[in-house]
């Protein structure tokens, strides 16, 4: 066991935090801590700052698996031929000495501490991370987007009960959804993409009405076309491609009008046929 009173007070206080101390050394570091106010403080921004590391590492590991990669997963083929095995290495053993050991431990220790007390030491940080957040994310999407998907997984689920409004009524369509949702729109026809329109329906999309276009294939597949009324910027990004879980979604912006197209993720012409959509509706 390493002696800690040799360290930087930042590297005690670390070790603290990992549990990375005996009992006799907690019971000395905690008694320091009820008698030194500024080990108290420092002992705070370590903490602070260990806690708001792991909330980002968890929001990073939420964030939904890139469209292109789950395309690149499912259409990669397995080798053809067997692999020739290699021969075996034969194996070195390393062994450090004791002040090696020592040296390394003394380092990662330094390393760990000053990660903790340059992020515990930054002003505000939670107020730094909202702020940065609030900033890039586009506005009132995530919320309509969930919504949408979970309308999508609803039609997959119930494939005899796509629309309220059948293709065939094409006009009612038309004068329904402008009135109900405040954008004028064309059906685009998607047929020689192998896209059959089977008609619309209004659905909500953060507590807002969003008209939906329903289409499938022969091989029962189903897309969907949703847009609404929005405040986006002129600057957002368009033609996104997300994906959450089984739904892969294009979203793109027009005119004070957002749209998505909802299909399923493995439909690699996603992005492409949501190109000729933006130009058709």
């Amino acid at each position: 066991m390493l002696d800690l009173r040799k360290l930087p007070l930042e590297a005690q206080l670390t070790a603290l935090l990992d549990g990375e101390v005996s009992p006799e050394q907690r019971h000395e570091l905690e008694q320091r801590l009820a008698s030194e106010e500024n080990a108290r403080r420092l002992h705070e921004k370590l903490r602070h700052g260990a806690d708001f590391g792991r909330r980002r590492l968890d929001d990073i590991l939420k964030e939904p698996v890139p469209l292109a990669l789950v395309r690149s997963i499912k259409s990669t083929q397995p080798p053809k031929t067997p692999i020739a095995q290699r021969a075996t290495r034969p194996q070195v053993k390393l062994a450090p000495s004791g002040p090696q050991a020592l040296a390394a431990a003394l380092i990662l220790f330094v390393v760990g501490c000053g990660i903790g007390y340059f992020v515990g030491t930054a002003p505000d940080a939670d107020e730094i991370a909202s702020t940065a957040t609030t900033n890039t994310a586009p506005a009132n999407t995530s919320d309509w987007l969930g919504d949408v998907t979970a309308y999508q997984r609803l039609l997959i689920r119930q494939p005899r009960h796509l629309v309220e409004v059948p293709a065939s009524q094409a006009e009612e369509i038309s004068s329904w959804l402008t009135t109900a949702i405040g954008v004028p729109f064309r059906v685009p026809d998607l047929s020689a993409e192998a896209w059959t329109f089977q008609g619309a329906r209004v659905i909500l999309g953060d507590s807002r009405p969003v008209g939906q276009l329903v289409y499938s294939n022969s091989d029962g597949d189903i897309i969907s076309i949703c847009f609404r009324k929005d405040a986006q910027p002129p600057e957002t990004d368009d033609f996104k491609e997300t994906i959450k879980d089984e739904i892969g979604l294009v979203t793109w912006h027009n005119a004070g009008t957002s749209y998505v197209l909802a299909g399923p993720s493995a439909e690699a012409t996603l992005g492409q046929l949501a190109m000729e959509i933006a130009a058709a509706i």
